[in-house]
């Protein structure tokens, strides 16, 4: 995985020409899969896990306002993110992954490297350049669907005043926390892209086998992202422990 993303990057960086029109189609098809799942799925995890449970917390103090500055590290910092990968991997992953193994058991990838053309350059590369560039655009939309979720638990729930629940999450908003963010689902995106790509390109067994590898790469998908979310969160909290203080 890790040769087969190294071999994606230079490709990309050597000689960007010639796919740009099948990434743009495969960014299309990714908008049209997950905008709506991405916006039911912040909205309403926004919602009921920081935003009922971190009320909960933060009304025992007589103070629901304050729940706009803890969005800042419940939403932007890791829900928002974690669940736009969820979205991505689950939904253009598997898709990517079944449409490459489908493609090799019936050898048209076998048929395109006897013909002299180059199956990751002409199917994997687009993918993963569209991948990655979506899930860090789609975090955007993410941020703003999981804030809301978060603003009607506050507002609708617990009463605060909305204007205080904004003047608290811009107070406390950081341009390093949204390109942190960013930068982070991109980052995801090209694990998904590598990954999902990697095992559909090497099924193997007939249908079963195609199944078995659509299943393994969301798992490692998943896993990976839960490890470079730790390592990232933990490299740009140390870096900048500005954003440990709440105002």
């Amino acid at each position: 995985m890790t040769q087969l993303g190294g071999r994606v990057v230079m490709m990309a960086l050597r000689r960007p020409v010639g796919y740009w029109g099948e990434v743009r189609d495969q960014m299309v098809q990714i908008l049209k899969l997950c905008w709506l799942p991405m916006m039911v799925a912040t909205i309403a995890f926004g919602f009921g896990a920081p935003g009922l449970q971190g009320g909960n917390i933060i009304n025992l103090f007589g103070v629901p306002e304050r729940l706009g500055s803890f969005f800042i590290m419940a939403s932007v910092r890791e829900f928002a993110p974690w669940i736009n990968a969820m979205v991505i991997a689950g939904v253009v992953g598997t898709a990517m992954t079944a449409d490459l193994g489908a493609r090799r058991i019936r050898e048209e990838i076998d048929a395109m490297e006897v013909l002299g053309v180059d199956p990751v350059r002409t199917l994997i590369l687009p993918r993963v350049i569209a991948v990655t560039i979506m899930t860090g655009l789609m975090d955007l939309v993410a941020l703003v669907f999981g804030v809301i979720g978060g603003f009607i638990a506050a507002v609708f729930v617990f009463d605060a005043s909305a204007a205080a629940f904004v003047n608290s999450f811009f107070d406390n908003a950081t341009t390093t926390d949204i390109w942190g963010s960013v930068v982070k689902t991109t980052v995801f995106g090209l694990i998904i892209g590598v990954v999902c790509s990697y095992k559909g390109f090497r099924a193997e067994g007939g249908p079963s086998g195609v199944g078995r590898a659509v299943n393994q790469a969301v798992v490692i998908s998943f896993a990976a992202i839960w490890v470079f979310n730790w390592v990232f969160t933990t490299i740009l909290l140390g870096l900048n422990p500005d954003m440990h203080v709440y105002k």
